[in-house]
């Protein structure tokens, strides 16, 4: 079996369209998950170029080298608890990580704030912040359910957080984006 790590994969969507270029390429996958993909074999040198070449053309990168393979998984996990987990954002970050990378999370920090020029509590709160967007022109809950949600200990809390990140107030963000969205009938 063969382990592949590939940049870039964050969504479910991803995760279809990397099995189907290695499907098209006669690999079977064992399992395949954000990041990750397991082959049922060694992965021979020729396919491996010409895998590499169908991923860059979809904005997806092979990782070789292990400290990159370790900034992926800590995107990934981070992407899951956040955009995929919700109402689950319960735990302490740290804990997380360190469960899942079986790593020191000073290290974790450390490491990640060498290659990726940014703090991992700065990636986490940037994550947050776009389900925030997305929860809000999905205009389905409100600011506190949004809240409670992804975590935050209070409305105001979510707000001061956003401001800082976005240069706009919660309710601001959903007016101009409602502005600029027209009736399907103006279209």
């Amino acid at each position: 079996m063969t382990t592949l790590f590939i940049k870039n994969m964050v969504c479910n969507r991803c995760i279809m369209v990397v099995q189907n270029e290695l499907e098209k390429l006669g690999l079977t996958v064992k399992n395949i998950k954000l990041g990750e993909v397991t082959l049922d074999k060694e992965l021979p040198e020729n396919v491996k170029t010409n895998l590499v070449k169908a991923l860059t053309v979809l904005g997806f990168e092979l990782i070789d080298d292990k400290k990159s393979r370790i900034i992926e998984k800590i995107k990934n996990i981070i992407i899951d608890l956040v955009h995929h987990q919700d109402g689950e954002i319960k735990y302490n970050l740290s804990d997380v990580l360190n469960s899942k990378i079986h790593h020191d999370y000073n290290y974790l920090s450390n490491l990640f704030s060498e290659i990726e020029g940014t703090t991992i509590e700065k990636y986490f709160i940037a994550q947050k912040i776009e389900k925030v967007k997305e929860l809000l022109v999905y205009d389905e809950l409100s600011l506190s359910e949004i809240a409670f949600r992804l975590n935050y200990s209070s409305v105001a809390y979510l707000s001061n957080q956003f401001k800082k990140v976005t240069g706009l107030t919660p309710s601001y963000f959903k007016q101009i984006r409602e502005d600029k969205r027209k009736p399907l009938d103006k279209v």
